[in-house]
């Protein structure tokens, strides 16, 4: 038993790991000698012996594992919304996670990266990759990534966490670039293709969770601009019209505090969101489109549902695509695109654009360019 529950307190995705009933009844069922302390605001720490302490380093295997468990501790912390923004440059991976949960007081921003910290055993629970608690795999990110920081947090305001990793050490994929697709089973039920990449993670991970968390993947000024676009359009957005102090608004909505470029970049920063002022502009003037969510993408499904006329008042003359195919066409375009993003390092700036003539049909790819 002593192996399983290494698997347990670490957070790692293991196989063959014990019910939620067991692994609750083996940890708990004598305190005394399981919980070594409570650190109050829903938090424990776990007497587990040192070489399963140990072990607990192992269960982080590469970056597509990170993901997957901060995920999962943003949606054990009551998560709504997930934001995920990711990047690479050279042999560098960085992974911020800015969620809308109950958040942590000072006291634990630090501790929760501890070996054997999690949130209290009864709330804990099963999923498709195990056992999980909020706090659960947090040790274990730590311990193989560069650094592991809670950039931003209060309690109910939720969270931003910001790992850093070195890929020599902690592999991925090869291919960040592409989405996967959904096709069907041997049983006809639904499953992802593709590479086993961040994105596809992000993907398992929404769709497993649809209807508790709403996931939105992209780079750092996609995120920001979502942040905005989305606490612009919430009911209540003017309680931000008069803010005295920023670390009591949500951290969600700190990006639409901003009221110009610099302010914008700082608060991006306080977040561990690194842009530059001249990308800030470009938020705050809309050149940068809120991303879908993950889900949402993946199934191909727009903001607004229902199928969309075709529009007869324009040139009768030209060839006349309907919104919703301009649409579905334009994501396959971006899929593919990944090609060439793959061998030439290149990024789009938006989604490809699509123009439709009587004889012909442009697809335009605007490229991100380098700040």
């Amino acid at each position: 038993m002593a192996e399983d529950r290494t698997d347990f307190v670490s957070g790692g995705a293991s196989k063959g790991t014990p019910s939620l009933a067991d692994f609750v009844a083996s940890v708990s069922g004598d305190s005394a000698i399981r919980v070594e302390e409570s650190l109050g605001n829903g938090f424990v720490r776990l007497r587990v012996g040192e070489a399963e302490r140990r072990q607990a380093k192992h269960d982080i295997r590469c970056a597509e594992d990170v993901v997957i468990e901060m995920l999962r501790n943003s949606r054990d912390a009551g998560a709504h919304t997930i934001f995920v923004a990711t990047n690479r440059e050279g042999d560098e991976r960085s992974i911020v996670m800015i969620d809308d949960g109950s958040g942590l007081p000072d006291s634990m921003r630090k501790k929760i990266f501890d070996a054997r910290v999690t949130s209290k055993l009864d709330s804990v629970h099963m999923d498709r990759w195990g056992v999980h608690g909020r706090g659960m795999a947090l040790f274990s990110i730590r311990e193989n990534s560069k650094s592991s920081d809670v950039m931003a947090s209060g309690v109910g305001l939720g969270s931003s966490i910001r790992v850093v990793s070195d890929t020599t050490a902690l592999t991925e994929r090869k291919d960040q670039s592409t989405w996967p697709t959904i096709g069907r089973g041997d049983e006809g039920e639904p499953r992802l293709r593709g590479p086993k990449n961040i994105i596809r993670t992000s993907c398992e991970f929404a769709l497993e969770e649809r209807g508790v968390c709403e996931v939105y993947l992209g780079s750092a000024a996609e995120v920001l601009a979502t942040m905005r676009a989305l606490t612009n359009e919430s009911p209540d957005r003017s309680r931000l019209l008069f803010v005295d102090d920023i670390d009591e608004v949500r951290v969600i909505d700190r990006p639409a505090v901003a009221g110009d470029a610099h302010e914008l970049a700082s608060i991006a920063e306080s977040l561990g969101l690194y842009i530059s002022e001249r990308t800030a502009h470009r938020i705050l003037a809309g050149q940068i489109k809120p991303l879908r969510s993950v889900a949402n993408r993946l199934t191909h499904q727009g903001g607004t549902p229902g199928p969309k006329e075709i529009d007869l008042t324009r040139d009768r003359r030209s060839l006349r695509i309907s919104k919703d195919d301009t649409e579905e066409f334009a994501r396959i375009m971006e899929r593919d695109f990944s090609l060439l993003s793959e061998r030439y390092y290149l990024a789009l700036a938006g989604d490809p654009r699509i123009s439709v003539s009587h004889d012909k049909v442009v697809v335009t790819f605007d490229l991100e360019k380098e700040d």
